[in-house]
């Protein structure tokens, strides 16, 4: 009864923690769209829309229009997708690895989908022109996600023997993939001409600054998708932690349940750093504090880190707007800059060194 009680209790936690999430989101949205060298505030564009004025003197300007529709508000919807994959990104692999240490930036996946959209800037004009020619907009993504999806298969195997997965062994690859999958990079950053150069650099710094529809409408149905299969991952997930016997005599498919949760964190995050850059640490920093609020349960810890995934990049994107204004501090320096240090507390919390 004691067990159920407890049981009870964090599950009606972790929905108030979701219901909080869902209020901290909406005024994290308001929060960024108000956030500009632009005096348009976001209660204005609220009043337009709720409360249309035929005075001019309280309508929207023309400008005003342009700034919010057409520079913030794409750069909030792709924050939000782009905060949500990542964070459930991480969740999914940290469940499907039975260890909070692991996330796409570190163990190399986000390198791998970089290394695609690197080959496709670099190379689209020429090796892999017939396949920008087919793809359109949607090459970038797509040539992310394959690198993501080639990493964390490879990953995966080398990780894994007779149905057990092992930790140490999978961080070292991740490494070790991940410095592969740099080193090519390099290799193409190389042969890039000067513009290409300047994109590049910026680009795998991690900005939202040039959000646009057009991104939205190409890495946006991929994001979707990963993050529409996630909450049908959270019943094996849960199993698998476990063990993959025991996910077994529950009826789990497990290989199934591997190959899906690959798929979806492969789709999710090469869709996400082909838009976005490198932007790192939201994966790990967001599903451990919210394993410290409402406990492990993927039913409720992959939406929250959706949530939660998504205010904390739209915050660090408002401060990368803000510190040094008029400039824009690329927004990669402030998610590390904040998640390297709760990785190296995460590390030492777990070898007892610290007890915070």
């Amino acid at each position: 009864m004691k067990n159920r009680a407890t049981d009870g209790d964090r599950s009606g936690r972790a929905r108030l923690v979701i219901a909080a999430l869902c209020v901290v989101l909406a005024l994290t949205v308001l929060f960024s769209l108000a956030s500009g060298a632009s005096d348009a505030s976001a209660f204005a564009v609220a009043r337009d829309w709720l409360f249309p004025s035929s005075s001019p003197a309280d309508a929207l300007s023309a400008r005003d229009r342009i700034i919010v529709y057409d520079i913030r508000l794409p750069r909030v919807a792709l924050g939000v997708l782009i905060g949500a994959a990542l964070a459930v990104s991480g969740a999914v692999m940290q469940g499907l690895f039975r260890n909070p240490l692991a996330d796409p930036g570190i163990v190399g996946v986000s390198n791998g989908a970089s290394l695609g959209a690197v080959s496709v800037i670099v190379l689209g004009g020429t090796v892999l022109a017939p396949l920008t020619g087919l793809l359109g907009i949607y090459a970038l993504p797509t040539a992310a996600f394959l690198g993501g999806l080639a990493v964390t298969l490879v990953l995966y195997r080398v990780s894994t023997r007779r149905g057990q997965t092992s930790v140490a062994t999978m961080l070292l690859a991740g490494i070790a993939l991940g410095a592969m999958a740099l080193a090519l990079t390099g290799m193409l950053i190389f042969m890039a001409d000067d513009r290409q150069l300047r994109d590049l650099t910026f680009w795998q710094l991690g900005s939202l600054a040039g959000a646009t529809w057009g991104k939205i409408a190409a890495a946006g149905p991929i994001i979707a998708l990963g993050l529409a299969v996630s909450p049908f991952l959270a019943r094996g997930l849960n199993a698998l932690s476990l063990g993959e016997a025991t996910a077994n005599h529950l009826g789990i498919p497990v290989q199934r349940l591997k190959y899906v949760a690959i798929v979806a964190v492969a789709a999710a995050t090469g869709a996400s750093v082909a838009v976005s850059g490198g932007i790192g640490f939201i994966g790990i920093v967001v599903p451990h504090l919210l394993r410290l609020l409402i406990g492990p349960d993927n039913r409720y810890l992959l939406p929250a880190s959706a949530l939660l995934g998504a205010s904390l990049l739209l915050l660090a994107d408002a401060v990368s707007r803000t510190i040094v204004a008029p400039a824009e501090l690329p927004i990669g320096i402030i998610t590390a800059a904040v998640g390297g240090p709760f990785f190296l507390w995460i590390l030492l919390r777990k070898r007892g060194i610290v007890d915070l």
